[in-house]
């Protein structure tokens, strides 16, 4: 695997192994700006990977780059295990959402970045990256769009790797939904994704996640009408709506889908009854 590695002119990847979700195995860092520099995911923490993502900092440095700020898309462990280590070695402030930085009582966020932000990082060309909040997978996930290149920073909202998951909790389908439109309508060159490699015609992908969501809920509201009066448990419910799957991917399928079936009781059509799903 090549690292660092110049993607274009002012916008370098740096994957670093990490416990993320198999089949992906790295977090990818960016770094953005050709002047100052915005460094994008402190992800991973194991030591090596870390002296490693330091050295490839400390060498744009060297190559006359300012580093600025490093930048977390959201909170969860695959994407800020060297938050800690990496701004404190590199005397660099972290930046974050609020709802992220809640979530990261032991991190220093010294700014917090909402919906409609830009930030502008001088350089030959200047970039001029607009913040979209874009809750849905996590509640304080950010995006990163710079209108002039059609590039766009999109963290944990769709892989190149893998899958994406909305568990209980953390996610909201509904609202994963709306923010999966609302990037597509950017119509973007490239998407800079968090697993895997960068993706052309975004909007493509973003409106196929979507499909492939419905889809599944679709089965959900079938595992419920067979269920009927009766109802039906999470478990009950998960042999029906993701009978098309390998049973080895159930469990983290049942997650998905406790996300669609709160997607479903919020719209009011479903219900539950203590443990029991049932059609509305």
């Amino acid at each position: 695997m090549l690292r660092p590695r110049e993607l274009e002119a002012g916008i370098e990847l740096f994957p670093a192994q990490t416990p993320t979700l198999l089949p992906a195995t790295h977090t990818n860092s960016y770094a953005l700006g050709e002047g100052d520099v915005l460094l994008v995911e402190p992800a991973t923490p194991y030591p090596d990977e870390q002296r490693a993502w330091l050295d490839w900092a400390e060498d744009l440095a060297r190559r006359g780059r300012r580093l600025l700020a490093i930048l977390l898309t959201h909170h969860h462990v695959d994407h800020v295990g060297g938050a800690g280590r990496l701004s404190k070695e590199l005397g660099l402030p972290l930046w974050a959402h609020p709802k992220t930085a809640e979530r990261l009582e032991e991190l220093d966020v010294s700014r917090t970045l909402d919906d409609g932000d830009e930030i502008r990082l001088e350089g030959a060309p200047d970039q001029l990256w607009r913040v979209l909040h874009t809750p849905g997978h996590a509640p304080g996930h950010l995006c990163l769009h710079e209108a002039s290149s059609g590039t766009l920073v999109v963290g944990d909202m769709v892989a190149s790797i893998g899958t994406i998951l909305i568990a209980p909790g953390d996610g909201d389908m509904r609202v994963y939904l709306e923010q999966l439109a609302r990037l597509a309508a950017l119509d973007s060159r490239t998407a800079l994704p968090a697993h895997g490699e960068p993706i052309g015609q975004p909007s493509q992908l973003f409106s196929h996640y979507i499909r492939h969501r419905l889809m599944r809920e679709s089965k959900v509201i079938e595992a419920l009408e067979s269920a009927g009066s009766r109802g039906g448990t999470a478990d009950d419910l998960l042999p029906h709506a993701y009978a098309d799957t390998s049973r080895e991917t159930w469990p983290i399928a049942r997650l998905s889908l406790v996300s669609h079936l709160e997607k479903l009781i919020q719209e009011q059509r479903a219900k539950l009854d203590g443990d029991r799903y049932f059609p509305a």
